[in-house]
Parts: C-alpha cells; sequence; structure tokens
C-alpha cells in the first residue's frame, strides 16, 4: 500500500474495506437485498446519513457481495438445481475479491475520492470533474469476464459542481450491470436531480451497545460507552476521534470551567485556552472548539424541549438546568453558538492566536450567562 494518506480514513482506525461487519444497519443491508434477489436491483444506491455510522463501510460491504457473487444467467431448467437465495451480504475473507478489495486492485471496482495533490503534497479539498474524467473511462471499457462492476464514491459531498453535473450524465444513462454506491453525510446538499435517480438507504445513529461493539471491532475498548454515546452523537467514527484525542476528559475539564459561570474562572479558563493552542497537538484547538459548539447545542437543545440529556460529564445535568430555564434563554445560546462557530471559522482561516480565540468565546459565555442570571 502506499504512503498517500487516504481521505476516507480516520487516524488510528481501520478503513471501511478492512471491516467486514455493520453494526446496526440490519435494516438497510435487508433492503438491499431484498431488491437483489427479486431482480429489482437499482443501478444507483444513495448510502446516506449522520457522518460516522458506518456508511462507508456498509459501501464496501455490499461492493464486496456484487462483485463476488455469481450471475444466475442460466436457462429456466438449470434454475431448478441452483443456490438458493442469498441470506445474507457476507463474503468470506478469503475470497479472491475479498483480498483483491483489500489492496484496492480490483479492477472491476472504480473508488472516486479526493486525490492526492502531488504539488501541495496535500489532499485536495474536493472531487474534480478531472477525477470523472477517468470513471468515464473506466465505464468505456467491459468488464473481462463480462459481470457486474461497482463505483463507489466516497463522498458525493465532496464533488465541486462540474464533477456532480459529470456524475449527473452517468447516473441518467448508466451503463449496464453497474452499480453505482454513493455515500452521502448531508444528502440535502446534493444535486435534487442527482438524489431523484438514486434509491436511498439511510443509516441512523447507533445507541451506545452497538457504538461499544463497534468502537471494540474496529480495536478501541472503552470503558463507559453512555457518555462517548451522547458526545458523539451515536456516530462510530466520532467516537473515535474523541477516544483517540482523549475528548471525554477535555469535555469534563469544559463542564467543570463552565460550572463557575456566571463569574468565570479566570485562570482556570487560560489553562484549557493555552492548552488548546499547543503546536505539538495542532488536532486541540479543533477539538476544543468542536466540544463548546456541542455544549451549547445541548445547551439550547435542553432549554427549548425542557428535557435534561444524560449527562456526558459529571455535573453537566445540573449545569444546564440552571443555565437553560426556558426556550427563550435557549434562543441566547443558540444564537451564542452560531456566532462564536461563524468567527471560529474565520479565525482558523486567517491564522489568528488560537489561545487568544478560545478564551474570548469563554467570555462571551460569560457575559450570556450573565444576562441569563438577570431574569
Amino acid at each position: 500500500m502506499s504512503d498517500i494518506p487516504e481521505p476516507d480514513r480516520l487516524e488510528g482506525a481501520p478503513h471501511p474495506r478492512e471491516t467486514h461487519e455493520v453494526l446496526g444497519h440490519a435494516r438497510a443491508e435487508a433492503v438491499f437485498l431484498d431488491a437483489f434477489n427479486s431482480g429489482r436491483m437499482h443501478h444507483a444506491w444513495l448510502i446516506s446519513g449522520p457522518k460516522g455510522v458506518g456508511k462507508a463501510t456498509l459501501a464496501w460491504r455490499i461492493a464486496r457481495f456484487l462483485l463476488a457473487t455469481p450471475e444466475d444467467e442460466g436457462p429456466d431448467s438449470a434454475k431448478l438445481f441452483a443456490p438458493p437465495p442469498p441470506r445474507n451480504l457476507d463474503i468470506p475473507d478469503d475470497h479472491p475479491v475479498a483480498h483483491r478489495l483489500l489492496a484496492l486492485s480490483e479492477p472491476r471496482l472504480f473508488l472516486l475520492r479526493r486525490p492526492w495533490d502531488d504539488k501541495t503534497e496535500k489532499l485536495r479539498a474536493e472531487i474534480t470533474v478531472d477525477e470523472t474524467r477517468a470513471l468515464r473511462n473506466f465505464l468505456g471499457l467491459s468488464a473481462a469476464d463480462g459481470g457486474r462492476r461497482v463505483v463507489l464514491i466516497d463522498a458525493a459531498d465532496d464533488l465541486n459542481r462540474n464533477a456532480a453535473n459529470a456524475i449527473l450524465k452517468l447516473l441518467e444513462e448508466p451503463p449496464a450491470k453497474v452499480t453505482f454506491l454513493i455515500v452521502t453525510h448531508q444528502p440535502a446538499g446534493l444535486l435534487p436531480t442527482i438524489r431523484s435517480r438514486t434509491r436511498d438507504l439511510r443509516l441512523a445513529s447507533l445507541p451506545a451497545d452497538l457504538l461499544a461493539r463497534a468502537m471494540h471491532q474496529a480495536g478501541a475498548e472503552i470503558t463507559d460507552a453512555a457518555p462517548l454515546a451522547e458526545l458523539a452523537g451515536g456516530s462510530v467514527g466520532e467516537a473515535f476521534r474523541l477516544t483517540h484525542l482523549q475528548g471525554l476528559d477535555q469535555y469534563g475539564r469544559l463542564v467543570r470551567l463552565l460550572a463557575t459561570l456566571p463569574q468565570l474562572d479566570r485562570p482556570m479558563a487560560r489553562v484549557l485556552a493555552d492548552a488548546a493552542s499547543d503546536r505539538k497537538r495542532p488536532e486541540a484547538f479543533d477539538l476544543t472548539v468542536t466540544l463548546i459548539d456541542l455544549f451549547l447545542a445541548r445547551l439550547a437543545r435542553a432549554g427549548t424541549t425542557r428535557e435534561i440529556p444524560p449527562e456526558a460529564a459529571p455535573g453537566e445535568a445540573a449545569l444546564i438546568e440552571r443555565l437553560a430555564a426556558d426556550p427563550a434563554i435557549a434562543r441566547e445560546w443558540a444564537d451564542l453558538a452560531q456566532h462564536l462557530g461563524l468567527r471560529a471559522r474565520k479565525a482558523k482561516a486567517v491564522n489568528l492566536d488560537p489561545s487568544a480565540l478560545i478564551l474570548d468565546m469563554f467570555l462571551r459565555m460569560e457575559e450570556t450567562a450573565a444576562l441569563v442570571a438577570h431574569r
């Protein structure tokens, strides 16, 4: 395998093609298998849902199944002795197709994803029309054995406008025996005409028990799945990232700091802000911004619904109940979350001091908490 990083691989986690079991999405598998066995296979499947819940893993599982399962093209008399229709998407690990997919050497698969730029030595930010030209060349050739072929797009959200239009043209006139598997985190952001030419397989977030099993399957051991599932929103990918970055511990420190509102503990705030600007851990800033945004979202949602969520850190429930007493106050926190998120994105773009930015975010939260206290 090349040393070039893969855009669809989470650091420290196995790649989706390396994980054969998909947890929590039996219904989606059953829908696809029913279409396959009934002969009503759609030529394009939109595998949608929150980021990190297993969409790519399911896409690779379907691709493995399609490319490894023999086609039934014999006469009706021969069908009397044909094997029964498959009851699941399982393909043995030692199957030649499984080996070739793992090595990215399967000639009947085309993988469309963000490419590597040799000039900048970085992954490109989007999938361009140049990559779709290579796909057209692939589709213009016949499979060596005349069998099925699969196009896996991960993720369609990365397609720029020209590339999206090129994919649309291919979906409008699909070649025979080609199945498109299109992964998307935000289907509403895709061209409506692309959505209308696909069949949707919608995956939901995972509950805590299945998330823990998926984490174990990925090689990560966790002691308490419930808080992690709360923070990760049922996303295995986000749970893996939080675990890798000690996100639960960081969230606990954030909650302890915010418990001092409306009179912010300034020394504690500076410690957290300085930690977020550690040059040895460049991911610390993004993690801190993510956790602040997550807390504010939980705060606003609780104030609107009047339902306190399960705790993701000790003392969080009491803090949320104190700071979000009614829907009007919840709106203040929601507006603040939107404002801070916009400031963080702009600040990152112009390389502002991350420590000063995080400290300023804490001070803005102090101002809002003071307004809430005087109502």
